[in-house]
């Protein structure tokens, strides 16, 4: 049985080929397209995957979509409606693709793949969660999924056993810990969706004196790790940025100007949000151990990318054991929704020695040999020497000595 997962149309578009519960390869469409984030239709990374295996899409028994357009475009929709006539220019920058494109994924699998078989669709957080149990190495595990938006969802938590996941509880849009992050992004200078991990870096250099501002303006902080946010500030529910005017006002100021000097101020920004961040992660583990009992975590989403976020969890939660999705934002969900399809949908066996995962190291995407990288270098004329696998850490070693830059390329 041949599964091929996609992602797409949001930010990280990928595809995953599943056999029989084994990942044969996966891959991100940037890595084709040398697009940071690639969003479009992933239809080189699924041609990567149908090669690398030697198989057409003819071979593939089901293709499944990480999550359901129909239900997003009902949120999106109904966010417009509720904000109305605010956002108008948002509006009309948004319907027009989902109108021609983002609505008929059925269609566009079958006429991007040749594809005549079945088409299937899991929710963004089955296949967040999916793709954090299933393939960890535990029978039986909680789960905890936390993002920026999927149609509704923004985060949640639940169990896995066996060959099932079960999702108890979720927190819906607009309140979302991914999105209030991204916020953050955006206010201090950097691209959403991209500069996060850049943000989680300045933080060290910064004091958290926005802390409790953010925790008694922004949002309204529950023990249980649940929220909600005061909508006031934002913009992204129907705006064409995140913050507004409201949000200037509270900080002192407009948006740092990408590229521009970093002060004190973005670094004091950053180390309030990832502390507010921090906090709701170990509030929200508590609570899922509390409501679960269970000794494992497994956890998945764009926010499980904090590994600062993540470590704390790890020393100070309740969990004897997590496992994070090494692809845990979108398109992990392609892998996600693939393993959800074989082992809920289809109902096969899941064994788990409860030490070993699934996962092979996440080296699941394009190789490129010696013989294969030499090749393109004679073909485009390029100077370089050859240096031994034997050579290499002493030579690396002397240059870093030096204090130079090293840019390494392998596997």
């Amino acid at each position: 049985m041949i599964i091929l997962g996609i992602s797409a149309f949001y930010h990280d578009s990928a595809a995953c080929l599943v056999q029989d519960g084994k990942i044969l390869s996966a891959a991100q469409e940037e890595r084709f397209t040398r697009k940071k984030h690639d969003f479009a239709f992933p239809s080189n990374a699924i041609r990567f995957c149908l090669e690398d295996n030697n198989l057409t899409a003819s071979d593939l028994d089901f293709v499944v979509f990480y999550d359901k357009p129909f239900i997003k475009f009902e949120r999106i929709l109904e966010t417009y409606l509720a904000y109305a006539p605010v956002g108008i220019q948002s509006f009309i920058k948004a319907i027009p693709l989902w109108i021609k494109q983002k609505l008929w994924m059925k269609e566009l699998i079958k006429k991007e793949l040749g594809y005549d078989g079945k088409i299937l669709f899991t929710e963004h957080h089955e296949s967040h969660a999916a793709s954090a149990f299933f393939p960890s190495p535990f029978q039986e595990a909680a789960f905890l999924t936390l993002d920026g938006v999927g149609e509704w969802a923004t985060a949640g938590f639940g169990t896995g056993k066996d060959n099932q996941i079960r999702i108890q509880a979720e927190i819906h849009f607009p309140h979302s810990l991914g999105l209030l992050y991204s916020a953050f992004t955006y206010y201090t200078g950097f691209k959403v969706n991209s500069g996060e991990y850049k943000v989680m870096g300045l933080a060290p250099y910064g004091e958290p004196k926005y802390k409790d501002l953010i925790l008694s303006e922004l949002m309204d902080l529950k023990d249980d790790g649940s929220f909600r946010m005061n909508m006031k500030y934002f913009n992204y529910c129907a705006g064409l940025t995140m913050t507004n005017k409201r949000f200037e006002r509270l900080f002192g100021g407009p948006p740092r100007k990408p590229e521009s000097r970093l002060t004190q101020r973005e670094m004091d920004l950053a180390r309030s949000v990832q502390e507010v961040t921090e906090e709701v992660m170990m509030r929200m583990a508590r609570h899922v151990h509390r409501e679960t009992g269970q000794r494992n975590l497994c956890l998945a989403g764009g926010v499980a990318l904090n590994c600062v976020g993540n470590g704390r969890i790890l020393r100070e939660g309740p969990f004897d054991n997590i496992w994070i999705q090494p692809a845990a934002g979108d398109a992990g969900g392609a892998l996600g929704a693939a393993l959800f399809v074989w082992y809920q949908y289809l109902e096969n066996e899941r064994t788990c020695d409860n030490k070993k995962d699934f996962q092979q190291g996440s080296y699941l995407g394009p190789k490129f040999e010696n013989g294969v990288i030499e090749k393109y270098l004679d073909q485009n004329r390029m100077v370089y020497t050859f240096v031994s696998d034997e050579e290499i850490p002493d030579r690396i070693s002397d240059l870093i000595a030096d204090e130079k830059v090293i840019g390494w390329f392998q596997g």
